[in-house]
């Protein structure tokens, strides 16, 4: 692959991974995320229970980790094929491979962020779940 086609494809793939890099600072803890949800709340439905406003801000960055990963997902998914019609299933494995590592890589990282709970396997399987739906959506929207 020539510099410019690798910078095509795969810069895109590195600028994903640096904003959940950045996501999974401080500055994005589930206590900043549930102050945010529950000052819309609170505008609009000011008497939800603390108990719903946890929920809902579980269900949000939940949500949050699987829309990273299946951007993240499709962007591997793009760069692996490198514009040609080669390898679907083969480029999907490799793109889930790779969100699957970055996904355990990102919660290794989250142990050492100050308010952040880090190295739980639930998120690496969300997250991973992520990157299969974003597989699924490519190879169909090829076919």
């Amino acid at each position: 692959m020539r510099p410019p086609a690798l910078l095509k494809y795969w810069l895109p793939v590195f600028a994903v991974m640096g904003f959940i890099y950045w996501m999974s600072t401080s500055v994005f803890t589930s206590a900043m995320t549930f102050a945010l949800i529950r000052s819309v709340v609170d505008f609009f439905h000011p008497f939800t229970s603390g108990r719903e406003l946890r929920r809902l801000n579980d269900a949000v960055r939940k949500s949050a980790h699987v829309f990273e990963y299946f951007i993240l997902g499709l962007m591997l998914f793009r760069a692996f094929r490198g514009g040609g019609k080669k390898g679907l299933f083969r480029c999907a494995v490799f793109s889930v491979l790779a969100v699957a590592f970055y996904a355990f890589t990102d919660e290794f990282h989250q142990l050492f962020v100050p308010g952040r709970g880090g190295g739980e396997i639930m998120d690496v399987g969300i997250d991973t779940m992520g990157g299969v739906l974003a597989q699924i959506v490519s190879v169909l929207r090829l076919r």
